[in-house]
């Protein structure tokens, strides 16, 4: 049995099911409440990380907290998985990687790869694992990904933040939200007077079809600009950086994100 975490439940849920009958796998964040931007390590959470034979980071500047405990408990038997290496995010870039299905895919192969390095005698169990993963496991996802990229691509919308982005560049839709608007949110910065007129002015000129928010990292702008949005008739979808409810798995957890998705689409003016 190999004693396994990650940072956040997203990628906690494909360690696990992965993994299997063969990895007691566990997630350092897992509250659909907290922000893992501010989030503050327990003593425990060092231990979990401390004991653990296989570690997945998210990297990027995401969890810097998961890296200094990870050094400050060194085993050089750890196989240690760091996302942002994985699918070739560097620090800075959007952290968000859950969010892109393609690098959910390679994260997946590297989490197989890493259990059978850390258990070589169970390998075509973690072979049989992943391909259960992908199908039937994947299967709902990709064919909503699918589908809405097909009747919906192009159709512009704006987001509170960077979560949403690797997304909707997956499903064709038009991000209008300035990148710069959407990194500050991300990262806890004011953004510019120009960003949130440019971003106001989107939504009560309705240039967007649909507004994405993160209800874990809701400042009084994005508040305000809900707000803005209902009152302009646009739908208004939450989405969360962490597995809601906490005990959900990654696919119907995003599964049930994406119905919502489709669903404001096909209720906005002009799609």
């Amino acid at each position: 049995m190999i004693t396994a975490a990650a940072s956040i439940n997203a990628w906690g849920s494909l360690l696990s099911q992965l993994g299997g009958t063969h990895v007691h796998a566990s997630s350092i964040i897992s509250n659909p409440a907290t922000d893992p931007h501010d989030y503050e390590p327990t003593p425990a959470d060092g231990r979990t990380i401390a004991d653990s034979a296989l570690f997945v980071e998210n990297g990027t500047g995401y969890d810097p907290w998961a890296a200094k405990a990870l050094a400050a408990n060194p085993n050089s038997q750890r196989v240690v998985i760091d996302v942002g290496h994985v699918v070739g995010v560097p620090e800075g870039g959007n952290p968000h990687r859950w969010y892109s299905p393609s690098d959910v895919e390679k994260v997946a192969d590297a989490i197989t790869a890493g259990l059978k390095k850390a258990d070589p005698g169970d390998a075509a169990y973690f072979d049989t694992q992943r391909q259960s993963f992908d199908n039937p496991g994947l299967v709902k996802y990709h064919q909503l990904i699918d589908g809405i990229k097909a009747k919906y691509a192009g159709t512009p919308v704006g987001t509170s933040e960077s979560i949403f982005a690797p997304m909707a560049d997956a499903l064709g839709l038009k991000l209008m939200t300035p990148p710069s608007f959407l990194k500050a949110i991300s990262e806890g910065t004011d953004p510019t007077a120009a960003d949130k007129a440019t971003v106001d002015s989107q939504i009560t000129g309705e240039q967007i079809k649909v507004y994405v928010f993160n209800s874990q990292n809701s400042t009084p702008d994005v508040s305000r600009q809900v707000e803005e949005a209902k009152k302009a008739g646009i739908p208004v979808i939450a989405v969360t950086e962490t597995l809601s409810p906490a005990e959900a798995s990654f696919q119907d957890w995003q599964t049930t994100q994406l119905q919502a998705v489709q669903t404001a689409l096909a209720q906005a003016r002009g799609t």
